[in-house]
């Protein structure tokens, strides 16, 4: 994806005040006074940085799409700031990693996808269903447009909880790229999720998206105990 940022999804560990109280959470476009609050959630929970252009995009509403996550009940005056966020990007589906997977209809012109930039939400603010409602921010956008065929992202291969939620969301994970992420020195591994919408469909047989959804969970499943394995005789 050499044309925009490579997809990064994750939350955060930075110091929140702790919410002892039912948080009234909205939705709204990211806007430039988001901008300082937006690069420091990202440096935060990132460990790819991301340029300064990337986020003038977000905030200015260039060639990306957003949506914040505010929390109107906070009684510090402070309602109007970012918890939560997810970015995106409209690419034309020929032109996608994922073009091969993607039933075509000439007659509907030039189809699209949604490609998920990132995805974050802050500790404190965490399982409450914060990422699965931006998502289908998202999700509901995309549909909303009649050419666009679906919404895909990438999550780096031991990232469990947001594996799971995909699943659980009904994204089919039909791809597994081998070194995608370089953090740090270290190449990882990403899992390639798509959401099929407006009538599009995989033209891989079903079995083939099957198996490598039962891959993916099984993948997942084997990390987590091994890494519950690990912490148990003391390592990190």
């Amino acid at each position: 994806m050499s044309r925009f940022p490579r997809g990064f999804v994750e939350n955060s560990s930075m110091e929140e005040p702790k919410i002892g109280r039912r948080p009234t959470i909205c939705f709204r476009p990211i806007n430039p006074s988001d901008l300082e609050r937006l690069e420091q959630i990202h440096r935060d929970i990132f460990p790819i940085r991301y340029e300064s252009e990337f986020f003038q995009n977000v905030v200015n509403g260039g060639d990306i799409v957003s949506w914040a996550a505010i929390d109107r009940s906070r009684p510090d005056g402070h309602s109007e700031e970012l918890i939560g966020f997810v970015t995106a990007k409209i690419v034309l589906a020929k032109e996608s990693e994922i073009s091969d997977l993607i039933r075509y209809d000439s007659s509907k012109g030039e189809e699209t996808l949604v490609y998920i930039l990132t995805l974050g939400v802050v500790e404190t603010y965490r399982k409450r269903g914060i990422a699965k409602s931006l998502i289908n921010e998202v999700v509901k956008y995309a549909s909303g447009i009649p050419v666009c065929r679906g919404v895909y992202l990438h999550v780096i291969a031991h990232n469990n909880p947001a594996i799971r939620l995909y699943k659980r969301m009904s994204f089919r994970c039909v791809r597994r790229l081998h070194g995608f992420y370089l953090i740090n020195g270290q190449h990882f591994d990403s899992y390639l999720f798509v959401y099929f919408i407006n009538g599009s469909r995989s033209p891989c047989s079903p079995l083939y998206v099957q198996n490598t959804s039962i891959f993916c969970i099984l993948n997942s499943f084997c990390c987590d105990v091994s890494l519950r394995f690990l912490h148990r005789w003391g390592y990190r």
